[in-house]
């Protein structure tokens, strides 16, 4: 039976569906190649070698080679890490990051180590955005920097974690110490420079009728150098004046009732001292027995050798139990008045000077340097650098110091300029 194929609809429609099935086949020949070669391309992605160094992670390299900045090894760059890198910081997102905190290139969206370096990687949350902004707090309030840290802000989860405490800066009356090794005076040359005062002043006292001038003058010239010597010893006026009509010079020689004692005091600590002052005397040949009394004469010379000064001190022995030259050990407590102070614990030394952690709101903490003045017991004395009424940190501040020494490489790093790449053994000189 012979077909008839004249019909014109049933030919349009043989068109039609000839010319969609080469369409469909057409398509399924294109994804298909085009899905050979995004996994070609994928393929020689990951074939694709990168080199980075672990201290500077600008620097990278499609060869082993040495940092040309440290010297180090580059170490080879796993696939993951080189997918991130480019994201030198995290996206702002709802999910929870992490990242390593000596190579911020390395963000994952679960806890672990970096896979170079091996530290812990620590969430990443709104506390480092505030990055580089204390230069800007430190500006405004006119004060200094401190030279290799920066200010950062910590969460109050955080502060209790690692222990922070925070006290005030505060005007309290403030006393030190002057501790000093002397001995019970057996001073014969002191005795002698007495003696011979006291007849200069017999002599003189005779002279006054003399006809002879010349008398009269050579007798005032030895009272003037018999006082003169006394006075280069250490003796003040008055102590002289009182000397010479008493019996008290015998003590240098002879202790009876009272004795004199000789503190060497360094030359640093002189300067709050004045006559007067009590003393506290104890000594390993009388153990358990305190023994109290007064400066008398603060000498004016320095000793060399020593850096000392000689003090003074006229101390009661009712029952003769310093003998002279007895060793003794000396103790002056020193009223200072009203300074500003804060804690010896939240003082801060570094090979520049010294500083504090003063604390800002909201939880950030500004590194600040200050001057100290004078050190009493468990406090220092603030000259500049802090106002009465400022909170600084008391303890933690070895955390708070690495935290903000870490934040401050982190800035510097960031800083940086664009990524520097080793250079290929073709394109180096000597290779």
């Amino acid at each position: 039976m012979k077909l008839k194929t004249s019909n014109p609809i049933l030919i349009a429609v043989i068109a039609a569906l000839a010319s969609a099935l080469a369409a469909s086949a057409a398509t399924y020949l294109l994804l298909g190649r085009a899905k050979d070669a995004q996994h070609a391309e994928r393929g020689t992605a990951a074939k694709k070698e990168l080199y980075r160094c672990p201290m500077h992670p600008s620097v990278t390299s499609d060869h082993p080679d040495n940092c040309p900045v440290c010297h180090m090894a580059l170490q080879k760059v796993d696939d993951d890490e080189v997918a991130e890198a480019p994201a030198a910081k995290a996206p702002k997102t709802n999910e929870t990051l992490y990242h390593c905190p000596m190579h911020p290139n390395i963000v994952t969206k679960e806890p672990g180590d970096c896979p170079i370096c091996h530290m812990r990687l620590q969430k990443v949350d709104e506390e480092d955005d505030s990055e580089g902004a204390p230069a800007a707090h430190e500006h405004e309030e006119g004060h200094k920097s401190v030279n290799g840290r920066t200010g950062f802000s910590l969460s109050l989860e955080k502060q209790q974690l690692i222990g922070v405490a925070t006290t005030k800066a505060e005007m309290r009356s403030l006393d030190h110490e002057v501790r000093a090794t002397g001995k019970v005076a057996f001073d014969p040359d002191l005795f002698t420079a007495i003696e011979e005062y006291r007849q200069a002043l017999q002599t003189r006292a005779q002279m006054v009728e003399s006809p002879y001038s010349g008398l009269k003058s050579q007798a005032d010239g030895m009272v003037a150098s018999a006082l003169t010597k006394l006075k280069l010893m250490g003796l003040s006026s008055a102590q002289i004046r009182s000397l010479v009509g008493s019996a008290n010079a015998m003590n240098l020689l002879l202790p009876k009732g009272s004795v004199w004692i000789y503190a060497e005091v360094f030359e640093y600590e002189v300067s709050g001292l004045k006559a007067g002052q009590k003393v506290e005397v104890t000594t390993p040949a009388a153990p358990g027995k305190l023994f109290v009394g007064k400066i008398s004469s603060i000498s004016p010379i320095v000793n060399s050798p020593t850096r000392t000064v000689r003090v003074r001190a006229e101390v009661p022995d009712p029952t003769g139990l310093l003998r002279p030259d007895t060793f003794a050990n000396v103790k002056i407590n020193v009223e200072m008045g009203e300074r500003l102070t804060v804690p010896e614990d939240a003082v801060l030394h570094s090979g520049s000077g010294e500083f504090v952690f003063v604390v800002k709101g909201q939880g950030r903490f500004e590194p600040r340097p200050v001057t100290l003045g004078a050190k009493s017991k468990d406090s220092y004395e603030i000259t500049s650098g802090l106002n009465a009424g400022d909170s600084v940190v008391s303890a933690a501040n070895f955390l708070i110091d690495s935290e903000s020494r870490l934040r401050a490489a982190l800035q510097n790093m960031s800083k940086s300029e664009t990524p520097q790449a080793v250079p290929s053994p073709a394109a180096t000189p000597g290779k």
